[in-house]
Parts: structure tokens; sequence; C-alpha cells
């Protein structure tokens, strides 16, 4: 499964990322315009004594949404409550968390796309006016009352944007899409995460780590995590570029950042489909995948690279994508002359 993965962005309880979490907007790596709006939308709350308006942040997992919420909630001076919308599986459930908030607290809800419309409802008065909608008795005797609850911050986050909600989504005063990031943005988290670890790297060993973590620090950090055992046992415990690159060749992550999920990926396409297009309900058949995977987990790196290509017909393989996997992408043949077996 995806989640089993060395370069997946699912968060593993063995690869705990508390202790490497930033504390504020300064310690933050990458995500500059982001940042820079933000602090000014926070130091204008805080001048103004009231809480910040409701945020939604949206992007591939792994990329910072939770820290980011954490951040905000230190930053204004907020008790942070964090769940995820799976979680909330009654509109009672909902109206127990917002009862207890505190003036000011920020309500933290991941994956908030999973919400059920009934519990969207209650959100919704919950969010503009800061009431709680309460419905007593049923039928002819039922009555609604409204109560009173206190000012808090709501930070959304969701790895699918374009599942949201349009009601919702309009509620949302400050909305933000995190991008992945660049090698060199990479490069920082991996020194600062290895210097909180106490692991020696060196620059070039934080480059090539960089290189190959799929523009994802949650990745970078795991990465990192599992090259300081090479490190420790078959090593002298420094991550130097060699160290790195050994590695890294054993646990199958390419100079691309690719493992061998994503290569069987493209590899299908390309021989059992001759390039495509192939829509995604087949790719996910024949490489035993499940369609939301490849559509969260693998795609949006593929795409980033230009290795892969949506069409009205299915997923269709690049030029690019030919050539990373070792295919003339005009003759179909291997680049060293050999014919596809």
């Amino acid at each position: 499964m995806a989640e089993e993965r060395i370069i997946s962005p699912s968060e593993l309880s063995e690869d705990n990322q508390a202790g490497l979490r930033p504390a504020s907007l300064e310690e933050f790596v990458g995500q500059e315009a982001i940042k820079k709006n933000l602090a000014v939308f926070i130091a204008a709350a805080r001048q103004r004594q009231e809480p910040l308006d409701h945020v939604l942040l949206s992007g591939p997992p792994g990329l910072g949404k939770t820290t980011l919420a954490s951040i905000i909630a230190r930053e204004m001076g907020s008790s942070i409550h964090i769940t995820s919308g799976p979680a909330i599986e009654r509109p009672g459930d909902l109206a127990g968390i917002l009862t207890n908030l505190q003036p000011g607290d920020v309500l933290f809800i991941d994956e908030i796309h999973r919400l059920s419309r009934a519990v969207e409802e209650v959100l919704y008065p919950s969010m503009e006016d800061f009431c709680l909608d309460i419905v007593l008795d049923k039928g002819p005797a039922a009555r609604s009352i409204r109560l009173q609850i206190n000012p808090f911050t709501m930070i959304g986050a969701t790895t699918r944007v374009g599942a949201v909600t349009a009601p919702l989504r309009d509620r949302f005063g400050v909305i933000n899409r995190l991008e992945f990031y660049t090698p060199e943005e990479l490069e920082q988290i991996i020194t600062r995460s290895a210097r909180i670890l106490e692991i020696k790297v060196s620059p070039d060993g934080a480059r090539e780590v960089a290189r190959r973590s799929r523009g994802t620090p949650r990745i970078a950090n795991r990465l990192l995590r599992r090259i300081r055992d090479f490190a420790q046992v078959e090593g002298d415990g420094s991550v130097s570029l060699e160290t790195a690159r050994v590695a890294l060749d054993r646990l199958e992550v390419d100079s691309k950042g690719l493992d061998s999920s994503d290569r069987r990926l493209l590899i299908t396409i390309i021989e059992k489909f001759d390039g495509g297009p192939v829509g995604i309900e087949t790719l996910s058949a024949a490489i035993s995948e499940e369609a939301t995977t490849i559509e969260d987990v693998y795609e949006p790196y593929l795409l980033q690279l230009g290795y892969l290509s949506r069409t009205p017909r299915g997923r269709m393989l690049t030029p690019a994508g030919y050539k990373h996997m070792g295919f003339d992408p005009y003759a179909g043949t291997l680049w060293d002359g050999q014919q596809k077996e």
C-alpha cells in the first residue's frame, strides 16, 4: 500500500514529525508569499484584538499545513484544538467541540473536505455569526434555539480543495495553496532537522537528500532518518554524499525521487497501454492500486515533473517520462537500441 512507501507523504507513527516542526513563521522554510501575507493578517488581528479570519490551507500531503496551523495559533497567542473531518461524524460532535472553545481559540480540521453535509450545515452559522443552531424535540413540538459561542478561528486543511463545497469554501477569508518546495529550501530543512536530531550531514549529503525528496519536507525528514540508520550501522555515523547515494539506492529512490511504485506505474503505461491514454480505473486495476491513491499520492509529483499528463481520454506518458524510464519516446525502444520485451 502507498502508506508503507518510504517516499509516501502520509505521516507514519514511527516518523513522528512533532519534534522537527518549526515554532514560528521565521523558522518556517519556504512558502514565502503565504508567510508574508499571514504575518500581515496576524499582526492586524492582534492590533484589533479580535480572532484571525478563518483560513483554508490546501495542497498535497506533507507540505506543512498542520505546522502552519500550529504556528498561526502560537503567533496569535491562542490554544489550538485539532480534529479531522472523518472524526466528526454527527452534528452533535461538532457542537460539543464548538461550545468548549475559549475566545480566540483556533479549531483546526484536517481533511475538511470529508465533513458530512449535516455537519457542514452546523458549521456555517458558527463561522459567520459565532452562533450554534440547536433543534430541540421532534415533529410538531420541534423548536430551534440559537446559542452564542465564543469567537474563534477555523483553520481547514485539505489535499483536495475541489472537493470542498462552495458554501464552505466561501466562508474562509484567507485561502492559501501550499506548493512543492525547491531543492534549496529542502536543503535548509534537512540541515535544520539534522541539527535537531544530532546527525552530522555534509552540504553535499543534504543536497542529495533534498534532490530526491519529491519537493516534500515530510519525505525529506523521513529519508534523513533512514539514511542515518545506514550511516550508523554501515558507515561512520555521518551523512556524506556517498553515504546518501548508497542508502537512497538501497531504498530504491532514484535521482528524481521516484521509487519502485512510481516506476511501476510509468512502465505499466508504456508496456501495457503504449504510453496511453489510459483511464484511471483501468490503470488502477493494472497496478492493483486504488484510483484515489493514484490521484492523491502518485500523480501530483509525476505531473509536476512533467512525466505524466491528464487528457480527456485518460493518462498519457510524456516524452520526458519515456526518457526517464530509458525509452525512446518516438520509437518505443530502449535507448541502447534494444526492443522492448
